[in-house]
């Protein structure tokens, strides 16, 4: 099965690089096959979240995570336990939490954040780029590609991104997130390439940090990436108390 993935995957390198020069790079292509090494099809992960403030003091939270289609993901906090039991849900661009207390999903916007820090809630429930934005090529330096990402709504929390993709890889090293207006929002960095199996190859490390808020910064760090399908009853607003129970 892996032979056969990496098979597949060089046909796909090929159609992406065409028979042109690199120009002729075809972007969209690219970009959907970084999704593909990004978060490949149905899956469930681990994440821990740092948040870290100016003073250096830092609060961690850990997630479970599951995903299935391009637009479909939910995760349950485990930790710390004032949060645990609490979860999320986005479908599309639509987004709830689910609080064990209150008893009911509440509506959650994509630029809030349900961890604070400077992770937002669509870098935490992240689609596939391609989903929300279409591609242009800007640069080719022989080691990395450089797209520039135009969001096809606006109802997409950035307008606008502009990514660095390592050529070995095809995964994102860098991204900076722009608001309509030009402003800088964020810068996001990809780190520690790891091989989780399968045919999983991906960073396992995402720092985050803002201009608008100097001197904090928030990392994400992922473990147990493994392939999985789930039903799609999985991810419904009816389902959110029991994502926890996914865990095996």
């Amino acid at each position: 099965m892996r032979s056969i993935r990496t098979r597949f995957a060089a046909i796909v390198l090929l159609a992406i690089l065409g028979c042109g020069p690199l120009w002729a790079v075809d972007a969209d292509a690219l970009l959907a096959e970084v999704d593909q090494r990004m978060q490949p099809g149905a899956l469930e992960m681990y994440r821990k979240i740092i948040n870290v403030e100016p003073d250096g003091r830092s609060r961690e939270f850990v997630l479970y995570t599951v995903r299935s289609g391009a637009d479909s993901m939910a995760a349950v906090f485990l930790d710390p336990a004032s949060e645990r039991g609490r979860s999320t849900l986005r479908l599309g661009e639509n987004m709830w939490l689910y609080i064990p207390d209150v008893g009911r999903p509440i509506r959650i916007t994509s630029l809030q954040s349900v961890v604070g820090g400077v992770f937002s809630n669509t870098d935490i429930l992240r689609l596939d780029f391609s989903v929300e934005y279409t591609a242009t090529l800007l640069e080719d330096d022989g080691e990395q590609y450089v797209l520039d990402l135009q969001a096809r709504g606006p109802e997409v929390a950035y307008d606008r991104l502009k990514m660095w993709v390592d050529q070995q890889t095809l995964t994102p090293a860098k991204i900076e997130a722009y608001a309509a207006t030009g402003l800088l929002i964020k810068t996001l960095e990809y780190s520690r390439i790891t091989d989780f199996g399968d045919g999983i190859v991906r960073p396992a490390m995402l720092e985050t940090t803002s201009p608008l808020q100097r001197g904090y910064r928030s990392v994400m760090l992922f473990s147990g990436i493994a392939r999985r399908d789930f039903p799609d009853e999985v991810f419904s607003l009816s389902y959110l108390p029991r994502i926890g129970d996914l865990r095996r």
